[in-house]
C-alpha cells in the first residue's frame, strides 16, 4: 500500500516543476538553433531572396532572424538572460506566423505558432532552477 501512495503522490504532485523550463529551453532552443544555423551558413545566397514581410529589406530581415534563431537560441539553451533572449524569438515567430504569408492560414503558420506558444511560456516561466540565470541570481543576490 505504501508503494501505491508514493506513486499516487508522485503522479499528483508538481515536485518536478524545475525540469520543465530546462526541457523547454533545451529542446526548443536546439530545434530553433538548427533553423538559424541553416540560414547563417547560407547567408550570402539567402540575403538576395529572403522574405521581407516588414519592409526593411531582405538582408536586414535575414540578419534579424539569424540573430534570433541562432544567437538567442544559444542563450536560451544556456538559460542566460533568458527573458531578454526569448523576446527576439517571440517577435520572429509572430512575424513568421502572421506577416510572412499573404493570407494567414493555420496550415502555413502552425510551426511558428507552436514555437510562439513555447517561447511565451518560457518568457512567463523564466529560465528555471537549472540555468545560468539561476546561478547568477544566487551569486549576485
Amino acid at each position: 500500500m505504501t508503494l501505491f501512495k508514493e506513486t499516487l503522490h508522485w503522479l499528483l504532485s508538481s515536485q518536478d516543476y524545475d525540469i520543465a523550463p530546462l526541457l523547454l529551453r533545451v529542446v526548443f532552443g536546439a530545434l530553433m538553433l538548427t533553423h538559424g544555423w541553416a540560414k547563417l551558413s547560407d547567408f550570402a545566397n539567402l540575403s538576395q531572396s529572403f522574405s521581407d514581410p516588414i519592409g526593411i529589406g531582405a538582408k536586414w530581415s535575414l540578419m534579424l532572424i539569424v540573430f534570433a534563431e541562432f544567437f538567442c537560441s544559444i542563450l536560451l539553451i544556456l538559460g542566460l538572460l533568458t527573458k531578454l533572449a526569448v523576446l527576439p524569438l517571440i517577435i520572429g515567430m509572430v512575424v513568421a506566423a502572421f506577416f510572412t504569408y499573404p493570407k494567414f492560414t493555420i496550415a502555413q503558420s502552425e510551426l511558428a505558432l507552436l514555437y510562439l506558444s513555447v517561447y511565451l511560456s518560457i518568457f512567463f516561466l523564466g529560465a528555471g532552477k537549472y540555468s545560468v540565470d539561476s546561478l547568477l541570481a544566487r551569486w549576485l543576490l
